[in-house]
């Protein structure tokens, strides 16, 4: 389809789901039953705009089967909550994980949506006790949530960055130990953003380079990568949106950034396979 006809319907992401598997990931459904490289990760790996994101462009140059297992706004909670993952991932010749907000977690403070990890459920009886003041039925999204807590009492946010940060490498070392073949840990940065123990520029929020070299002798290889976002380069161009959504997709990777994760994966996969 050309890229005017996407314009004018829209893009069609042919939700999709696999086998026992609950999640609607983006489509089209493949087959598994022929050797294939997985992809897992959140908006990025899902495409959110993009009528051919990185998986996609990925099993272009290397004329192999990529699966995109992408969810949109998802969590590492999306594929540990999933018992079809186990089984799935031990087809894959290898499987590159996005690495994923540490916000869009349940943890210790609060619970979130099993499968929309970004909707925030409830708080927990200690992030009761830490903010007895908020009434935290404003709240629907982790993002939301964590953006008004950190300016109402910034000098307490450390204890809540502290604890999503611990979740997450108990959590991400729960997916690897899930996956016996070979991975790739892909983490797409956010140039813009310089602190990470404050909610600020595009997920992944509190994500540190220590964090990312915990994982480096999990991994079969570690892909660390910046690319600007869409609005930041003015690359809007080959990107699909309604004029209402227009900010929001200045925000997400456009066309030039999916081709340059691809080239780098492409050439990481080209290495271990």
């Amino acid at each position: 389809m050309s890229f005017d006809a996407l314009l004018e319907r829209g893009i069609d992401y042919m939700p999709c789901k696999y086998e026992n598997s609950n999640v609607m990931f983006r489509g089209p459904r493949r087959n598994l039953d022929k050797p294939f490289v997985a992809f897992l990760g959140g908006t990025e790996t899902y495409g959110k705009f993009i009528g051919r994101p990185f998986p996609d462009r990925v099993e272009d140059i290397l004329d192999k089967v990529c699966v995109n297992f992408g969810c949109d706004n998802a969590g590492v909670d999306v594929f540990l909550n999933d018992p079809f993952l186990r089984e799935v991932v031990s087809r894959a010749e290898v499987t590159v994980i996005q690495t994923l907000s540490p916000r869009n977690l349940s943890n210790r403070l609060y619970s979130v949506h099993p499968r929309r990890n970004d909707r925030f459920l409830r708080p927990s009886k200690l992030m009761g006790t830490i903010y007895d003041e908020l009434d935290f039925a404003d709240f629907n999204f982790t993002k939301h949530l964590l953006t008004h807590i950190h300016s109402a009492a910034p000098d307490q946010f450390d204890i809540v960055v502290e604890e999503l940060q611990d979740t997450w490498r108990s959590r991400m070392r729960m997916l690897f130990g899930q996956i016996p073949g070979k991975t790739i840990l892909l983490h797409i940065a956010d140039p813009v953003a310089e602190h990470a123990a404050k909610p600020e520029g595009r997920d992944p929020w509190f994500l540190t380079k220590d964090m990312i070299e915990d994982f480096r002798p999990l991994a079969s290889a570690v892909i660390e990568l910046a690319p600007k976002p869409a609005g930041l380069a003015a690359d809007t161009d080959g990107m699909v949106f309604s004029e209402m959504e227009a900010d929001i997709a200045k925000t997400m990777l456009g066309s030039d950034a999916h081709a340059e994760i691809a080239q780098v994966v492409a050439d990481t996969l080209k290495r271990i396979l």
